[in-house]
């Protein structure tokens, strides 16, 4: 884990951090997860998009609200990687075995999402009819 969440790390067990691709436009992508994870009760720390189109958040949230999380990720159009999906699952099987304990626990997600133009991804767009 990078220097600058050694700290974080510490005192918050669950912090993670994943990568994800998604076709959506960066923007776009941003106000949608952005009010997804408030509707579910969590809070956006950091977030932007870079001329690359790279999009990076940072966001904290109740351990009991990971299966939303998790949730609404996936309905926002992204693509995690398989340890992406890995460690989401063992959240939520921990969370679910422990919600007496943990459950007002806070997790912490530092997500990477490189975002792909609908055009790269199906191509050039298609030649206009004469």
């Amino acid at each position: 884990m990078p220097s600058r969440y050694a700290g974080q790390a510490m005192s918050i067990p669950w912090a993670m951090q994943m990568k994800a691709v998604s076709i959506e436009e960066p923007s776009r992508l941003v106000q949608t997860l952005t009010g997804a994870i408030l509707g579910c009760g969590g809070w956006v720390l950091s977030r932007g998009a870079n001329d690359t189109g790279a999009v990076n958040m940072l966001f904290e949230f109740e351990r009991q609200a990971c299966v939303d999380i998790y949730s609404v990720l996936i309905a926002a159009g992204l693509e995690l990687s398989q340890s992406g999906h890995i460690r989401f699952t063992e959240l939520c099987q921990c969370t679910r075995s422990h919600q007496r304990d943990c459950g007002a626990e806070i997790a912490s997600i530092d997500l990477e999402i490189q975002t792909f133009p609908v055009e790269m991804v199906h191509g050039s767009a298609a030649p206009e009819a004469a």
